[in-house]
Formats: C-alpha cells, sequence, structure tokens
C-alpha cells in the first residue's frame, strides 16, 4: 500500500508522549482559498482511548459522514473552534489569519495542551507552547484530521447561514470558493462585506467600480 492510500493514526501523538507530553492538541485550518467569509481553525485534543473510527482528511468524508464524526467527536474530545474574519484577513493576509485563527483556537482549549500537532510547514509565530508541523497532516494524523473535520463542518455552516442573506452567489454549495456562479455574482450582483477585499478577483471588481464612478 502507498503513503497516499494510508489512513492517520496516532503514531505522531504516541512520539509526543514518549517525549514526555501529556496532552497533544491536533490543529488544522479551512477556509484560506474562498473569496468570501472568516478563515476558521479547530484544535482537539483526543483521549487515546476513545478515538472515533474514521477519522481522515475532512475532504475525503463524505458530508454526512463528517456530521457524524463531528457529533462523536464532541462527545468524546476537548474541541476548540475560533476563526479569522474577513477584516482581519484583508488587514494582515491570509496566511497570518489563518495562523492567528490557529492560535485562538489553541488558547479556546478548556485545558491547554503540551504539544500541538499542526497542519502545514509553518508554526504560528504566535505561540509559545510546544509544536510541531506535520505536513499533509490532516492524512497522517487522527488528531489533525480530527481539527479539519470540525473545523470544515463549522465553516461550512456559517457559510450555508450566510448565503440565506445573500442568494445568489452559491455560498451554500461553493463554500465562498471562486467557483462560475460566484465569480459571475461578483460582477452581476457586486460585492458584499463578506467579501475579501484584499482577494484578487474582488479587488479587480471594487477598482472597476470605482474608475467607473470616476
Amino acid at each position: 500500500m502507498t503513503k497516499s492510500l494510508l489512513s492517520p493514526d496516532y503514531s505522531l501523538e504516541a512520539d509526543a508522549l514518549k517525549r514526555g507530553a501529556r496532552l497533544i492538541a491536533g490543529v488544522d485550518e479551512v477556509g484560506r482559498g474562498p473569496l468570501a467569509g472568516p478563515v476558521t481553525a479547530a484544535a482537539v485534543i483526543l483521549d487515546p482511548a476513545r478515538i472515533p473510527q474514521g477519522l481522515n482528511d475532512s475532504k475525503k468524508l463524505s458530508a454526512k459522514r463528517r456530521a457524524e464524526l463531528a457529533a462523536e467527536l464532541a462527545e468524546v474530545a476537548q474541541v476548540s473552534i475560533a476563526h479569522a474574519t474577513v477584516e482581519e484577513i484583508d488587514a494582515l493576509n491570509i496566511l497570518r489569519a489563518s495562523h492567528l485563527a490557529m492560535e485562538r483556537a489553541i488558547l479556546g482549549l478548556a485545558v491547554a495542551p503540551d504539544h500541538v500537532l499542526i497542519d502545514g510547514n509553518m508554526v504560528p509565530r504566535g505561540l509559545s507552547i510546544s509544536a510541531e508541523t506535520v505536513v499533509r497532516g490532516d492524512a497522517r494524523s487522527v488528531s489533525i484530521a480530527a481539527a479539519s473535520i470540525i473545523a470544515k463542518i463549522c465553516r461550512d455552516r456559517i457559510m450555508w447561514d450566510l448565503a440565506q442573506h445573500y442568494p445568489g452567489y452559491g455560498w451554500e454549495t461553493n463554500m465562498g470558493y471562486p467557483s462560475k456562479c460566484h465569480k459571475s455574482a461578483l460582477e452581476n450582483i457586486g460585492v458584499t462585506p463578506h467579501h475579501r477585499r484584499s482577494f484578487k478577483p474582488v479587488h479587480n471588481i471594487l477598482y472597476q467600480d470605482e474608475m467607473i464612478s470616476d
């Protein structure tokens, strides 16, 4: 079996426990690429004796399975969810805003972890506890996979709710990503308060509008 077909496991967490950590949190974010909506992060501390079966990268799971696992995680794990707003994304840039959401999620845990496994290749610069990055972490660590599921479920619900107030952009299905429907709506309906003005497709429309008004 090739590495790409393997499911995430508890190996990285077990290694951290051997090094003296007692509570290990997995952290992941969702929403870097969309043109609208917040970036959302989750931090999850699993009980090694009560790890739900089937944890995996949220993108590899059906919406139904994600919802089932999220409900189970709420019962057996410590979970924290946090966001960085559209305004923070525009002010800081998407990478820094993603890290801010991660920092907030970690700080929001009821009990502080001793060690954090972070999806990606950069540790948020504001983080002061022991941490390691894990490239493609949601496919390697069950804690990070759990965080990816929680973050996606939460952000998808936010975008579905926003879609009810801003119809026409297709946010209930594209979740703010630059789908054909979304880009067409930007051109024909316009920019909403929930769009990321620093992102090129949105910025270009705003700039065009300014040029026309001038």
